[in-house]
């Protein structure tokens, strides 16, 4: 596949995307932009520690930063376990449930191959894993083996995580129209 360092193709990553040579990691306001509208969060300490992983997850998996590669990678994340860090859980949760709406077999896929490799979330920093190979993470990772067939249990817990937040803004609706 390649040769490339995870800085050298980092690198790559953030110019190919836009992102700044930090990635975005000096903002102190992070612009999301969500089909036509663009939303700033707070870009805190959480968030950064967990976008600097996740911006590496990029490289080795090659989802891509569109709104249905945001909902395969945090679909991934997830299955592949990110609960360690809260920022990473949250955004995940929102990705993929706006994925299970507009891709929705991509999000299972992603799942499923989530539930089958590793992530680097375990890692403490980034630092120190820009030098290795991107092969060589893809092969730790497992991600040089072929996708897992979806299961039937993977469609149950993309379902399970993402339709309590996708009925939430009609529980709010409700809620407004029962008060008023």
């Amino acid at each position: 596949m390649t040769d490339l360092t995870l800085g050298a193709a980092r690198a790559a990553y953030y110019e190919a995307n836009g992102f700044g040579a930090d990635g975005g990691d000096s903002l102190e306001w992070v612009p999301l932009k969500i089909w036509k509208l663009t939303v700033k969060i707070p870009n805190s300490d959480g968030r950064r520690r967990a976008v600097r992983i996740h911006d590496l997850h990029h490289v080795v998996t090659g989802y891509a930063t569109t709104l249905a590669g945001e909902a395969e990678i945090g679909a991934w994340e997830l299955a592949s376990g990110c609960l360690r860090f809260p920022a990473a859980t949250v955004l995940n949760l929102a990705a993929c449930t706006i994925g299970v709406a507009i891709a929705p077999r991509r999000c299972v896929r992603a799942w499923a191959r989530g539930r089958a490799t590793r992530n680097l979330y375990s890692e403490d920093g980034v630092e120190h894993l820009l030098p290795r190979s991107v092969d060589d993470t893809r092969s730790a990772l497992g991600l040089d083996r072929a996708a897992p067939k979806i299961r039937v249990r993977d469609v149950l817990a993309v379902t399970a995580i993402t339709i309590p937040l996708l009925l939430l803004p009609l529980a709010v609706i409700a809620t407004v129209i029962a008060l008023v």
